[in-house]
């Protein structure tokens, strides 16, 4: 079961108050339905390939309205053989879509009248079945977060949109060919938009997982900077060495300053220690404390000593 999939099992499963079943509805209505007018009058086919999304939508329409239905499953024949919910729904079209706000005087609306979701809880459920209608969220076992709701109505989306900003959901509107996609990505507030929808089980799971993968994240991530710091402070070391041969390899080692000739000698001592390490043992040695950036001063003047001798290769042995 894909974690959408529980998602929307979970909301389907919240008990409402009935405001809150209309707003619901509204939404899984308005966005998994199609209207047909004939001579009998308007009637409702109502599609979805979620078993909870059925279930629920034929729920709230029996509890609310009593309605005929007549529902009906195909399974679709590509790869993924998907079964597709069929509801229709042979009484009372026209009375369910004036109760849900989406056909008034002017007629069919792109979105439901602002009365229906004044209230907080209205505005939860009507996000809750818009999920539950076209939603999708990516598993938090996955590296990007992503969570959306599709529509073929701009205004619809940019309602939806509007509906999420009232919670603190900074939602973006794309076009997606023919559909408009309203989408979050941070990864905390998809974790509130599952609350906001009463996923409370799902929100657990999906926080659970998130953290123990970012703390993983962030164990490798210091890792990687320990070893980048560590071979940083190699190569370092490396080049203060070449500097300190090259200084010897031409007599002027023993000329040097007494400060400068210490140091010089405690890395030859400890090639491999960090500067942190050699002001540690420069202190213990002579008794002087040293910082860090004092000890890098130091080999900073050994380098540009070294600099003015010629390659290592073309200075003589003897001298």
């Amino acid at each position: 079961m894909s974690f959408t999939t529980e998602v929307k099992s979970e909301i389907a499963q919240n008990e409402l108050k009935p405001c809150c079943q209309k707003a619901e509805l509204s939404a899984l209505v308005q966005l998994c339905s199609s209207l047909t007018i004939n001579a009998q009058g308007m009637s409702l086919m109502i599609k979805t390939e979620n078993a909870a999304t059925a279930k629920r939508i034929l729920k709230l329409l029996k509890e609310n309205y009593a309605v005929e239905t007549d529902l009906s499953v195909i399974k679709k024949m590509n790869l993924k053989k998907n079964n597709i919910y069929r509801l229709q729904v042979l009484n009372k079209t026209t009375e369910i879509l004036n109760d849900l706000g989406l056909f008034t005087d002017h007629g069919l609306q792109n979105h439901p009248t602002r009365k229906l979701v004044q209230k907080e809880c209205c505005a939860r459920a009507y996000l809750a079945g818009a999920f539950m209608a076209m939603g999708s969220v990516n598993s938090p076992q996955k590296t990007n977060y992503h969570l959306e709701i599709v529509t073929n109505d701009e205004a619809h989306a940019l309602f939806i949109q509007k509906l999420m900003h009232k919670f603190d959901l900074p939602a973006k509107v794309i076009a997606r060919r023919t559909a408009f996609v309203v989408y979050l990505k941070a990864a905390d507030k998809i974790a509130d938009f599952l609350r906001c929808a009463g996923a409370y089980e799902a929100l657990m799971k999906f926080e659970d997982i998130r953290i123990h993968r970012d703390f993983r994240n962030n164990l490798t991530r210091l890792d990687n900077c320990e070893v980048a710091n560590e071979m940083k402070s190699q190569a370092a070391a490396k080049k203060q060495l070449e500097d300190i041969a090259r200084i010897e390899k031409a007599g002027r080692l023993r000329f040097l300053d007494e400060k400068l000739k210490a140091v010089a000698q405690l890395r030859v001592q400890f090639p491999e220690a960090s500067l942190n390490e050699l002001s540690a043992e420069y202190e213990k040695q002579t008794g002087v404390a040293m910082s860090k950036s004092g000890m890098k001063h130091r080999f900073g003047k050994l380098h540009e000593i070294a600099e003015q001798l010629p390659p290592i290769s073309e200075i003589p042995d003897e001298a």
